[in-house]
């Protein structure tokens, strides 16, 4: 890491007078292996590395950027981020991050033992998978079983005094599977994250993939009415990433959330607290630092159901009036930084699944959605959205049912929620997933 943000100092000391000039250096490796029947599919590992350079001149900004670390990529890299610069357009609200006092949270984000992995054993992983899944019912098949793994190092240094790096890497393990009874086929998938192979539960994956393809057989349309809902932990991580849209800085800037205008008032049933936290270890997408170098830190966004906070990069943050919320993200060092929420988690209840559909006498356990994207509105809040599931009667899991719709908005979906569940899943995704129950949602079928 020292020798990267030592790249990132040199560059910031070309600066020009009157330039702002930010550095941003990073280094990947990432492995992905597929298996099927026992075979190796697919096994691909690609490392990248480069810099992207931008340079802010009376308000107008120049980026470029290129895929390597050589000395004299990166002086032509610097001199095309300047030409770039004349093309720029003028806004009064650009400007680069300014160290803002916040101290970076130390996490043990980088694991020693699986930077040292060898590709046989990722292999195995996957194969292992595979191999538990098909034990676990005679009517599955495995359509492919999964391993992949990142590593990241980065460093931001920039004109205004932010100098920083950070490394993380972590993996994960999934599983798809498919059912088939007659002539009927259903599909399921099973996930296992860690810092470390060490810390997959392949059997939990397994049984998880077998068990949601299998209850699906013999899945009807039900009838369109009103119902209770319980989100499965992973669609409700999905859910949560369609909220987090909504509480964007950028889109609060441009006009473009529906909770634009309703800072501290009540969005949410008061059960409801969702934090943004990349200093949890436990998120698979924990760092210490955001695109910009600015310290990450855990950003209460609703608190007992009330608007607290959006996320800002330095930018949006300037251009309403606040400071960043250390939420400036980037997909690398070919892009400049946007913003986004990192580590999202809703603060868990106290029972587990079973229990809150213990309590439901109508409703749909909701195990997929199809459509989320084309589906939601997150400037309505219109929500609705294909999805199959398992039918809740009298406080028991029931008949499996598909092809249905749930639709409500998400202003009433968080107002309409009941209870939040105990079984928190970390997933390889910017959202944790637990079981979420909302009432009165209307179930479109037959």
């Amino acid at each position: 890491m020292s020798e990267l943000l030592a790249m990132a100092d040199r560059v910031v000391a070309r600066a020009k007078p009157g330039e702002q000039v930010e550095a941003y250096v990073s280094r990947d490796l990432e492995t992905e292996v597929r298996v099927y029947e026992g075979e190796l599919e697919h096994f691909v590992s690609a490392q990248s590395e480069g810099i992207g350079i931008r340079i802010i001149r009376d308000g107008r900004t120049g980026f470029a950027y290129a895929g390597t670390l050589d000395v004299s990529a990166i002086a032509e890299v610097l001199a095309e981020a300047r030409d770039n610069v004349e093309f720029g357009t003028h806004d009064e609200w650009v400007g680069l991050a300014e160290p803002d006092g916040v101290d970076v949270v130390a996490q043990e984000l980088w694991n020693e033992s699986l930077a040292a992995c060898a590709a046989d054993s990722k292999i195995q992983f996957a194969k292992e998978l595979e191999r538990l899944t098909l034990g676990v019912d005679p009517r599955i098949r495995v359509e492919d079983s999964s391993y992949a793994d990142v590593a990241v190092e980065s460093a931001v240094a920039s004109t205004t005094g932010v100098r920083r790096s950070g490394r993380e890497n972590g993996c994960y393990v999934s599983v798809g599977t498919l059912a088939t009874e007659g002539d009927e086929t259903q599909s399921g998938f099973g996930f296992s994250v860690g810092r470390s192979p060490a810390e997959f539960d392949l059997a939990k994956a397994a049984r998880e993939a077998s068990d949601r393809a299998t209850r699906l057989l013999g899945a009807t349309k039900p009838v369109s009415k009103r119902v209770t809902v319980v989100l499965d932990p992973y669609v409700t991580a999905m859910f949560l990433g369609v909220i987090s849209s909504t509480l964007n800085g950028e889109a609060v800037a441009k006009g473009r959330s529906l909770f634009k205008d309703r800072m501290d008032e009540n969005v949410a049933n008061p059960l409801v607290t969702l934090v943004d936290d990349p200093t949890n270890p436990l998120a698979y997408t924990a760092t210490e630092i955001d695109g910009e170098g600015l310290a990450a830190r855990r950003n209460v966004l609703i608190a007992d159901g009330v608007l607290r906070s959006f996320v800002h990069n330095a930018y949006s943050a300037r251009r309403v009036g606040t400071r960043s919320t250390g939420n400036a993200v980037r997909g690398g060092f070919k892009g400049t930084p946007g913003v986004g929420c990192m580590a999202l988690q809703l603060q868990p209840g106290t029972r587990d699944q079973p229990a809150l559909i213990a309590d439901i006498d109508d409703g749909v356990l909701v195990q997929s959605v199809q459509g989320l994207h084309s589906g939601v509105n997150s400037i309505s809040g219109d929500f609705s959205v294909g999805a199959s599931g398992m039918l809740i009667t009298n406080g028991a899991i029931g008949a499996p049912i598909r092809e249905f719709t749930i639709a409500s908005t998400l202003q009433r979906m968080l107002l309409d929620v009941a209870e939040i569940g105990n079984d928190v899943d970390w997933l390889p995704m910017q959202a944790a997933g637990v079981s979420l129950v909302i009432r009165d949602v209307t179930l479109s079928g037959a």
